[in-house]
């Protein structure tokens, strides 16, 4: 009898394990967040280059985040997806800005699950959870919105640096990236991925039972971004950071 109830309980704490409790949904803001203050375009928006818009019905940004703990066997990983990218590219300079809202972000879509490898299926209450402490409990995503990307190309055609903005806190890293424009110029394709801590941005990754149930502290982020002349991107012709 020890033996089932000591699984009754392990059963029970799976539930939180990488943010997976189930709970209700947050009472909705007074009012939307508003988007960053307005910020003048740098300079290499303003020397007449060529600039492309992101098209967000044609780019996916994703984060793998996986269990980890004595007792990580009984929990599920974790993607996280924005398909909702917006911003510009300057191909000639190699410079780029992006940014999205956390709160518009999916997780575990099943496609983007069989994707990554992800082998466990968690329940709908658990995805459900999951977005819910990820937004309120990691994140703080109403009060830390936005995270933005500006990037920049350095002397090796194919790595930028790339200062990325999340939870209020900027770090630079270095960034491999697959470039392949359209012969015309008119368009662009972009894809790649990085590891990433949560700690780097002040981030405690979210753990229970003394850390015997956790989130592992490493992010694995990917992309693939195409970007247009014709796309008009919110705000076209201004910072994305407006």
């Amino acid at each position: 009898m020890h033996t089932v109830h000591r699984r009754m309980l392990l059963a029970g704490a799976c539930a939180v394990l990488l943010s997976c409790t189930p709970l209700p949904p947050a009472p909705a803001p007074a009012s939307a967040p508003a988007a960053p203050a307005a910020v003048p375009a740098p300079a290499w928006q303003r020397q007449g280059v060529q600039l492309l818009h992101i098209a967000p019905d044609e780019s996916l940004l994703t984060i793998t985040v996986r269990r980890g703990g004595a007792l990580a066997r009984l929990g599920h990983d974790h993607v996280v997806a924005s398909r909702s990218l917006q911003g510009i590219v300057a191909p000639a300079p190699g410079r780029a800005q992006l940014r999205f809202r956390l709160d518009e972000m999916t997780v575990d879509e099943e496609s983007l699950r069989r994707e990554a490898g992800l082998t466990t299926t968690p329940s709908a209450d658990a995805i459900a959870g999951t977005r819910h402490n990820m937004l309120v409990r990691v994140l703080e995503a109403e009060r830390y919105p936005w995270v933005s990307i500006e990037a920049r190309r350095t002397g090796d055609q194919q790595v930028f640096d790339a200062d990325i903005t999340l939870h209020g806190v900027t770090r630079t890293v270095r960034l491999p990236v697959r470039v392949e424009q359209a012969a015309d110029g008119r368009s662009l394709q972009a894809s790649g991925s990085l590891l990433l801590k949560q700690s780097d941005f002040g981030i405690v990754p979210f753990a229970i039972l003394g850390g015997a149930m956790a989130v592992q502290d490493q992010m694995e982020l990917a992309f693939r971004i195409t970007a247009r002349q014709e796309v008009s991107a919110p705000g076209s012709g201004a910072s994305p950071g407006r």
